[in-house]
């Protein structure tokens, strides 16, 4: 398939996404292309670099890794730390590129080493999950977790660059691969009904990876992200959409340890609790609601919630950074493709839609 490429034009700065098989492969030229410092050090975890390292050793001969846990649970300042160590020992100076080369939070941590290290040095994303491909990698948050809440610790930083490989998804398990999925149908939720019904009626081509229906699917969610993202960099408005399923899914994380879940599963059940309580309070039909109870179900179990008590829940969405001024800010669903953004839930009404999706007393 002929490369796709998507402008995301910020206030801060214009970059490009390319999605096209093999990317990886010409990454060298690519950086070399963008200007980037030639001084590159790829920040990875130990299982990607085991999978893919070679590749990407190979396209960046010169560059030098540095390895730190992955996982959410590692995704605190300590780790960022041992990225900022391995850069102090290597005498990293501003003319030095990061690149990232994992998931969602490898790209999260060393973006945000890469936002604060001699307060800022030139960043590229190369992500390897379908989540950080269609979501994480795009729009310049980064950062890391607190134990009191997720992401409460981070910048906006955007990158020179994202560079999104496909073919990287072949060794991706299914479990991390519908991971991702549940953020492209927050992406149909939001935005687009036709990418919704698309992830409903082509699964079983999306889960075999064919490509003629995998980077549609990832184009469109990174085009959606890239508008949004132009017109609010820094979440002031109309960016909070993307927060579509992520106020419970980040309690659950949280409520966990982040050990339990992955976070696209926990946006999933974050998206179904908000379907609920538009419901109750009649903002959303049913039938888009079962809409999409069906296509989240039809991707595979989620992780039980039934020992979880919503009173806890609770008590971590009182932590979320989608707290403003004491007020919680939700994105509730309208129908698929249109949301609205309400700051008066009450906590009966999330404990009521809570207690409705499964969580405990």
């Amino acid at each position: 398939m002929d490369p796709v490429r998507i402008d995301v034009a910020t206030p801060s700065r214009a970059y490009t996404v390319t999605i096209a098989d093999g990317a990886i492969e010409r990454l060298g030229r690519t950086l070399d292309d963008l200007h980037a410092p030639e001084r590159r050090f790829i920040v990875s975890s130990p299982l990607v670099w085991r999978l893919h390292g070679p590749k990407l050793a190979h396209a960046l001969s010169s560059a030098e890794s540095i390895l730190v846990p992955d996982g959410e649970r590692f995704k605190q300042l300590p780790t960022v730390a041992r990225i900022y160590d391995a850069l102090v020992r290597a005498n990293a100076d501003r003319a030095s590129t990061i690149v990232t080369f994992g998931g969602g939070v490898i790209g999260d941590m060393a973006g945000f080493a890469a936002a604060t290290y001699l307060r800022g040095v030139a960043l590229v994303h190369v992500p390897t999950t379908l989540l950080a491909q269609v979501d994480s990698a795009i729009g310049g948050k980064v950062g890391v977790n607190h134990p009191l809440g997720k992401n409460l610790i981070g910048a906006f930083y955007q990158p020179l660059a994202v560079i999104v490989d496909p073919q990287v998804l072949g060794t991706l398990p299914r479990r991390e691969f519908r991971a991702g999925l549940y953020e492209v149908i927050k992406y149909g939720m939001t935005s687009s009904a036709a990418l919704f019904d698309r992830v409903a009626k082509e699964r079983k081509a999306i889960f075999a990876r064919v490509p003629e229906t995998l980077t549609p699917i990832i184009a469109e969610s990174c085009r959606i992200k890239a508008a949004v993202v132009a017109a609010d960099e820094r979440e002031a408005g109309l960016r909070r959409i993307l927060n579509f399923g992520h106020t419970a899914g980040h309690a659950i994380e949280a409520v966990t340890k982040y050990r339990r879940f992955r976070h696209g599963e926990a946006v999933g059940y974050g998206m179904l609790v908000v379907a609920q309580l538009a419901r109750a309070r009649g903002a959303l039909a049913e039938r888009d609601a079962q809409a999409l109870k069906d296509v989240i179900a039809s991707l595979g179990p989620l992780p039980p919630i039934a020992d979880l008590p919503a009173t806890q829940m609770l008590d971590a969405i009182k932590h979320d950074k989608k707290m403003v001024a004491g007020r919680l800010h939700v994105v509730l669903p309208t129908a698929i493709g249109a949301t609205a953004i309400v700051d008066d839930v009450t906590e009966k009404e999330m404990r009521a839609a809570l207690k409705a999706v499964g969580f405990a007393k």
